[in-house]
């Protein structure tokens, strides 16, 4: 079965390329037998897949994985794959993306804790184990400049972002709403360590002010123009059968009580005295919706579908939050 073996596609490798390989030639592993980018993603694809992986942080399968995990681990530009596809990889170069190949599979590891980062579109961000992999919808919401909810940008000048992890929305916030002041706020002092290095990161100092509290109870009388908050929203049955990449992630970032909204509700009912008189409140449920609907039937959610993955976020207004 010709599968066992590796078939090199053509390429353009000189010999000499080749030439430490020829002393191994009575064990020849995925070691000796990958030498270009294209045999490594490829491996890397097929063990992906092979493996049963999940992919719920920053890819969506296994060759997108592949090429990230490859091109990051040899320091190649992450939107150009063509024209490194044929190149030749140095032993030593080999080594480190099969070691990172194999933790992938064998530890679960997310991606994003490998590499010690993550993206948002064009926004990269330092994640480790401390923080959840930044991952929102709100993200392409706020692309989308939350119009027509906030009729001018500009005019934002404080902005809350409610458990900011790793800081992720919260120097989106400072991007898109350029007069904002943005206060970010999480109960994690570990969270708030990995926020402060993307704080500084985008030089935002100034801007953004990290702030350790159990929602809402450090801020004293503060009002906002916007509250924003990628709160735990995960249900204790959905705890259970998480996929294990998940479970490399800090607990109280995903868990929320029995029907995930133990945050949810505090938000809900402290956000009017944080909010200005037109201010809104934005909030991240994922699968949630029916649930949320369930627990406050007398709100008027508005369900934001700009996202890929529609409704999967609410907003409300100032005035339609309990006072």
């Amino acid at each position: 079965m010709q599968d066992d073996r590796h078939a090199h596609p053509d390429h353009d490798c000189d010999e000499d390329c080749d030439h430490h390989d020829h002393d191994h030639d009575h064990h020849h592993g995925p070691h000796d037998e990958l030498v270009t980018v294209r045999d490594l993603v490829r491996y890397a694809t097929s063990r992906f897949n092979r493996a049963g992986l999940f992919f719920g942080h920053g890819s969506n399968d296994a060759f997108d994985e592949a090429v990230y995990l490859v091109l990051r681990t040899l320091h190649l530009p992450l939107d150009r794959l063509e024209p490194f596809f044929d190149a030749c990889i140095p032993a030593d170069e080999r080594s480190e993306v099969l070691d990172i190949i194999e933790r992938r599979v064998s530890e679960r590891i997310p991606a994003a804790y490998l590499t010690r980062e993550a993206w948002l579109g064009d926004f990269r961000f330092y994640v480790d184990e401390r923080v959840i992999v930044p991952r929102s919808y709100c993200f392409e919401l706020l692309e989308a400049g939350l119009s027509p909810w906030i009729a001018d940008p500009e005019g934002v000048t404080r902005a809350l972002d409610l458990c900011t992890g790793s800081g992720c929305l919260a120097v989106l916030l400072a991007h898109h709403f350029p007069h904002a002041q943005v206060d970010a706020i999480d109960l994690s002092e570990d969270a708030l360590d990995v926020a402060r290095q993307n704080v500084a990161d985008y030089g935002l100092q100034d801007v953004v002010r990290l702030i350790r509290s159990d929602v809402f109870d450090a801020l004293g009388d503060e009002r906002y123009d916007l509250i924003l908050s990628n709160p735990p929203y995960v249900t204790e049955a959905s705890m259970q059968v998480l996929p294990e990449e998940y479970l490399h992630e800090p607990r109280m970032a995903l868990a929320a009580g029995d029907d995930g909204l133990d945050v949810v509700r505090r938000i809900i009912a402290g956000a009017r005295r944080h909010l200005a008189d037109d201010g809104v409140l934005i909030v991240e449920v994922g699968h949630n919706r029916d649930l949320v609907e369930a627990a406050f039937p007398h709100l008027e959610f508005v369900w934001l579908t700009e996202a890929s993955e529609a409704e999967k976020v609410f907003l409300l207004r100032a005035d339609q939050l309990p006072a």
